[in-house]
């Protein structure tokens, strides 16, 4: 199949969070299937030129039609790692993505409104005929509505478009410009109620019900999170849209890429373990503690925190997993960044009590050379999510031997099995802990019994962290997944 995925972002060369992962991920994977794989991607003036190899212009003067005039483009091509991705470079006033930011402005609306636009005419103009469109999050949720309601018309009457919904707290609401700019005017057609009005504000449209109206397949990232957003508060007011679209609405699990995160070849890791040879993650360990100064005391486990510091990852027990940790006799290891002055302030406060604890490090900031380390040399990891449409973090860590103690939320529970409760799953099919409720009692009682099981059964704690090791969550079953979908929808 000729596939062309459309999104905001792509790791490495364009990556604010775990979109840009998943976006490059899959395109792989599915490349590596055997399929016919393009990216279009907008070209960012602060986006990471030097992953991209051989960049050059592929499409000189490409005319956008906009806001009743046109505004010219020029795209370029280029290989991002073993990727094919194209990136739209408008020439305006507006200066829509030569901004030092990807996301933020004030207009972000209007701008991934004219990227939607100018992907699609991109398409028309160069005679490019995918069988499938997969767009991403909000920032493409007008494309199915312009293709079925334009595009349909000059020549694309047999695309077909999977849209994936990654976060459904970002939905780009945006007034009737964005109608006006694009083309698709008419008003009192589209601000109807089973359209792409959005479902509260009935002045507003909203890109993201746009796209769940409009697309052949929708999914969101994990199946556990796609129940979650037809039955709870979660969909952030989409509830209703998503029973409308049941019938074509279902979840797929993200993958991690097993070449980027493997403790084998891993140029972060001091000694290269696995599976079947695990002493080197002691080496790890170690060089963890001289990293970051802790207490040389190779009888005392290590827990870690990797992530944003904010409340979709449930800072209020973060804060309170550390002193649990230290309380227990173990060491306590945190990265991450706050997204909030006020959170930010809470944890330098913590840092600063803190830092003579040689049982302690919180280091507030990222580092993808220490996540590594982190990841090789710690031996639990706490992920409290107040919701985790998928989670990256806990796949990662059982990659790295780590037993993960988690929240049953969203791609939490389809990944994470408890050791002392979950029945579904036989003994040597269990790999981490989990709690229920977003209170310190139940952070306890997974964390408790993680630690009881290391210090009272260390050989069974380290036949559980190899369990998890052996865990498959490379892309290679998602992406069968999504290649199924698309056959699906392109034979509808």
């Amino acid at each position: 199949m000729y596939i062309v995925q459309i999104a905001s972002e792509c790791a490495p060369v364009i990556k604010a969070g775990g979109l840009g992962d998943v976006v490059y991920g899959l395109s792989r994977e599915l490349g590596l299937q055997g399929h016919c794989v393009e990216l279009i991607l907008p070209k960012y003036d602060c986006m990471r030129y030097d992953h991209i190899w051989g960049l050059h212009q592929a499409y000189e003067d490409l005319k956008v039609p906009w806001n009743g005039g046109v505004i010219r483009c020029t795209v370029h091509c280029g290989w991002v790692h073993s990727v094919l991705c194209f990136f739209i470079e408008p020439m305006s006033e507006e200066n829509y993505f030569n901004r030092g930011v990807y996301y933020g402005s004030s207009d972000d609306p209007m701008r991934f409104a004219f990227f939607s636009k100018a992907a699609l005419e991109f398409l028309s103009v160069s005679n490019k005929r995918p069988d499938v469109l997969h767009c991403h999050d909000w920032q493409t949720g007008l494309i199915p509505v312009m293709l079925y309601e334009m595009y349909a018309y000059h020549g694309m009457e047999h695309q077909r478009i999977c849209y994936t919904i990654h976060n459904f707290k970002h939905q780009g609401i945006c007034g009737v410009q964005a109608l006006q700019a694009t083309g698709l005017n008419r008003p009192d057609y589209y601000f109807q109620y089973d359209r792409i009005r959005d479902n509260f504000n009935p002045f507003a449209i909203n890109f993201m019900k746009a796209g769940i109206t409009y697309a052949n397949y929708v999914n969101t990232v994990s199946p556990h999170h796609a129940w979650e957003a037809r039955h709870t508060e979660i969909s952030c007011g989409l509830m209703h849209t998503l029973e409308l679209n049941q019938a074509k609405f279902g979840g797929i699990l993200n993958g991690i890429d097993y070449v980027m995160w493997n403790p084998e070849e891993d140029p972060y890791v001091p000694i290269p373990y696995s599976a079947s040879d695990f002493d080197g993650k002691l080496g790890a360990k170690k060089a963890l503690r001289e990293r970051l100064m802790l207490a040389d005391d190779p009888e005392k486990p290590i827990v870690a925190f990797i992530g944003r510091l904010d409340d979709q990852k449930g800072v209020h027990l973060v804060g309170h997993a550390i002193h649990y940790a230290l309380s227990r006799g173990a060491q306590f290891v945190l990265l991450g960044s706050a997204t909030e002055q006020g959170i930010n302030d809470s944890f330098q406060a913590q840092k600063q009590m803190l830092n003579d604890n040689p049982d302690c490090h919180l280091e507030l900031g990222f580092n993808e050379e220490l996540s590594h380390l982190i990841y090789a040399g710690a031996d639990m990891i706490v992920i409290p999510s107040n919701f985790e449409p998928c989670g990256l973090t806990q796949v990662i860590g059982l990659r790295y031997g780590m037993v993960p103690i988690v929240r049953g939320v969203g791609g939490l529970v389809n990944t994470v099995f408890d050791w002392d409760y979950e029945e579904t799953k036989p003994k040597e099919e269990r790999n981490g802990f989990v709690f229920y409720q977003s209170d310190n009692v139940a952070l306890e009682s997974a964390m408790g019994r993680a630690l009881d099981l290391y210090w009272l059964s260390p050989e069974i704690f380290r036949s559980l962290a190899i369990q998890g090791m052996r865990c498959d969550y490379s892309w290679g079953a998602s992406g069968k997944q999504y290649a199924s979908v698309y056959d699906f929808i392109r034979h509808k």
